[in-house]
């Protein structure tokens, strides 16, 4: 459990400095919602393009972790989004908390975590999880806000103005341009790849502290929304990181990706939802919740299965 506390006492830190730093009237009201615009805008696509263009396929293709951990996302996301779109829930919003629900935070906490409980080899899942998660769902979530924000009812013009958003979307950009350099086969120019790394790098710590910063401010929130924020965090800690495990022993996966394979599932739930949220303007409250409280939670949950493994 030390070693798991270790790992994600920076990501409270962060989160501790900017919930003081709102308390104290260092920042006033909106500094949430500028400095996660920075990440959306500047920070976000930096680190996307530079870790998509950087990306050697050929070392990565493992087509049964790609399997497991890809499907153990997307069942827990797409059933999140079904389950809200039942209770009559706008579409932005089912897509928001389907990335509370399977979104993890395999970047900023998964990979000192598995570095420290699965040695230097837990890299190379750890970075497809990374793409799975922060690359494939992101976009699909933003397909889907943007389609639940849309009002044309016709397919073409519906499909004609989400495409006009997804094309004016930082996010979806970044990681595009990324795509585009990886296939031309041209590296990125020491300068360049300097500048992304600087910018890439912000990203995690800046959203963290926005998130504390949303924090800091005065509000109450709703039983409906303490509810919601439980089953949520259900799904990402216990019911991912399950499926995980099924679907590593239906594909008889080696015990090692099985091991990496429900590390990463079980994760907490990352800023990416918490980005959005502030980013389209929807209630962050619920998703702020669960990224906190998965995230406390997750250093009891992560500990048991490293306990449980060990002694398997």
């Amino acid at each position: 459990m030390f070693s798991t506390l270790a790992v994600v006492l920076p990501v409270f830190a962060l989160i501790f400095a900017g919930w003081a730093a709102r308390r104290a009237g260092v920042f006033g009201p909106n500094a949430s919602t500028e400095l996660n615009r920075f990440v959306v805008w500047l920070a976000l696509p930096a680190l996307l393009f530079d870790v998509v263009a950087n990306a050697r396929w050929s070392e990565i293709w493992r087509p049964g972790f790609v399997a497991v951990f890809g499907l153990s996302v997307s069942l827990v996301f797409a059933a999140t989004v079904a389950l809200r779109l039942r209770r009559s829930g706008p579409l932005a919003d089912a897509a928001i908390d389907g990335l509370n629900a399977g979104y993890g935070n395999v970047a900023y906490i998964g990979f000192p975590l598995m570095l420290a409980a699965l040695g230097p080899e837990s890299a190379t899942p750890t970075l497809i999880a990374t793409l799975i998660t922060v690359c494939v769902l992101f976009a699909v979530a933003v397909v889907l806000i943007e389609i639940g924000l849309q009002s044309e009812a016709h397919p073409g013009r519906l499909a004609a103005k989400v495409g006009a958003a997804l094309i004016r979307n930082p996010i979806v950009v970044g990681a595009a341009l990324g795509v585009l350099v990886q296939l031309s086969g041209f590296g990125v120019p020491a300068p360049v790849e300097r500048v992304l790394k600087l910018l890439g790098g912000a990203a995690s710590p800046c959203a963290l502290v926005a998130l504390g910063l949303f924090l800091g401010a005065e509000r109450e929130a709703p039983r409906s929304d303490v509810r919601s924020a439980s089953m949520l965090v259900g799904l990402k800690l216990i019911l991912q990181p399950a499926l995980a495990w099924a679907l590593a022993t239906a594909f008889h996966l080696p015990g090692p990706l099985t091991h990496a394979a429900v590390l990463l599932a079980a994760m907490p739930t990352g800023t990416g939802p918490f980005m959005l949220a502030e980013f389209y303007r929807r209630e962050a409250g619920l998703t702020s919740t669960v990224v906190l409280t998965s995230t406390v939670i997750s250093v009891a949950t992560i500990s048991a299965y490293l306990a449980w493994a060990t002694l398997g």
